[in-house]
């Protein structure tokens, strides 16, 4: 089985996503090799991500989770199927048509209709955003018309339970399905 070199991938999960979140770092894990620039997890590669890449990915990996599985289903539904976010982000999170990404690029903007969460203020000041985007208050920004939110990074300090509950209450007003 050849591995895949990680930097030749530009993100993690369905390249069709409805929620597309933008890190700026990446691990360094060797995947399967495949032919598509967005790598669609496996069950139990979460795991392994974590295992391999350290602690900081695993709350990467969890926020993430808690996240979609808050939101209302007039936003997304993700949470229907699963009793946890647990379960939730070791049986679908970041796989084969789980309508979520993990980007390692800049966002691009051609499908309106899709959700865009830049994770980190330092991390969208380094991007060029467009200069549509309101800052809320100092940790998060919208730009209503692109779909585009900036949010602090998924770590639970920074990005902490309250936080995400104010940033579901944000993708809950906002975009909810049309």
């Amino acid at each position: 089985m050849t591995n895949k070199d990680f930097n030749e991938i530009n993100g993690l999960g369905d390249e069709n996503a409805d929620v597309n979140v933008y890190i700026q770092n990446r691990p360094t894990f060797g995947f399967e090799h495949n032919q598509r620039a967005v790598y669609p997890l496996k069950k139990g590669e979460i795991y392994a991500l974590g295992q391999a890449c350290g602690n900081g990915w695993r709350k990467v990996f969890n926020v993430y989770a808690k996240l979609l599985y808050a939101l209302p289903n007039k936003c997304f539904e993700f949470n229907d199927a699963y009793a946890s976010w647990q379960q939730y982000r070791d049986q679908e999170l970041l796989q084969s048509r789980s309508k979520t990404a993990l980007w390692f690029s800049p966002p691009e903007f051609q499908q309106t209709n899709k959700l865009h969460i830049v994770m980190g203020r330092t991390y969208a000041k380094s991007l060029s955003l467009p200069n549509t985007l309101e800052w809320i208050n100092p940790e998060f920004a919208i730009d209503l018309h692109r779909r585009l939110i900036v949010c602090p990074y998924f770590d639970y300090r920074q990005l902490s339970n309250s936080k995400i509950i104010f940033l579901v209450d944000l993708i809950a007003e906002n975009f909810t399905k049309k």
